[in-house]
């Protein structure tokens, strides 16, 4: 089954993200752990992480269909120490509640040094996988979950060569993965709008980082010319990729039971996108 969602809301709980993605018919969920506007958070309350796990075994969601994605607080890769400081506090906070809630990912960006700053995208890399193995070396069973970045500023993860950096310097293998984030992909430079363009990709990112560390993707069209580098989300269809790299990607048999999350632009047209992408993959 293609596992098809969106990035619900977990407002009033996090136990609420598996009602919105039911009403939506999501096949997967996408959402945050906890409140990702502020670094201060309570503690994950035991009665809402297991009405969580019984909600998700009630709509039929393994832990391998949900993608949470960690706070944009959170830059591991930052060249100001007080940043980083919070930033490793609250990664680890985040791998404990996915812990909790009984998932198996944590989707984080790789982060970015200051404009300016004397920080090299070796050395940010570096210190982003250090404190993603500190982490790793905290928690158990929860794969951390690389982003790949459009570029925009001094984000490193633009590039296959760099997210095969940062995955080669995590100490357990297993526990290291990726997302692709097709606007992210088609700004940085990777041309997704013919099928010969597709499976090039694919192909290059095989090579480079290898499928087997691939967990899911992020769906969205672009608004953003293709090597931009601006990370502008539009609705599936509605900008410079078009609508049939998506149908490629929901009927590529690689991705079978693969969470594949909509952050697109308008939540009101959800349902009908994740309709429309079912659609595609039963074809």
């Amino acid at each position: 089954m293609k596992r098809i969602g969106a990035h619900v809301s977990i407002a009033g709980g996090v136990q609420n993200a598996v009602a919105n993605a039911a009403e939506l018919g999501a096949t997967a969920i996408g959402m945050f752990t906890r409140n990702q506007r502020t670094w201060n958070q309570r503690p994950l309350a035991e009665g809402d992480a297991a009405a969580f796990r019984d909600a998700c075994r009630e709509h039929g969601f393994a832990p391998r269909h949900v993608l949470p994605h960690d706070s944009y607080l959170i830059n591991l890769g930052s060249s100001d120490a007080e940043v980083v400081a919070k930033s490793r506090v609250a990664f680890l906070d985040e791998m404990r509640r996915c812990q909790t809630l009984g998932l198996c990912y944590l989707n984080f960006h790789p982060g970015a040094p200051k404009q300016g700053a004397k920080m090299s995208s070796e050395r940010c890399i570096e210190q982003i996988a250090r404190h993603v193995n500190e982490t790793l070396a905290q928690t158990e069973g929860v794969t951390a979950v690389v982003e790949c970045t459009a570029g925009q500023g001094t984000n490193v993860g633009h590039t296959f060569a760099e997210l095969a950096a940062l995955i080669e310097r995590i100490a357990d293998p297993e526990r290291a993965g990726v997302c692709l984030d097709t606007c992210h992909l088609f700004a940085a430079g990777y041309d997704l709008r013919t099928r010969d363009g597709y499976e090039r990709t694919l192909a290059e990112f095989d090579a480079i980082v290898g499928l087997r560390h691939l967990r899911g993707w992020h769906l969205n069209d672009s608004k953003g010319g293709l090597g931009s580098r601006v990370d502008r989300h539009a609705s599936i269809g509605a900008g410079l990729i078009g609508r049939e790299p998506f149908a490629w990607i929901v009927q590529d048999p690689r991705f079978e039971e693969m969470p594949m999350i909509l952050e697109t632009p308008e939540p009101e047209h959800w349902a009908k996108e994740i309709a429309e992408l079912q659609r595609l993959a039963a074809i």
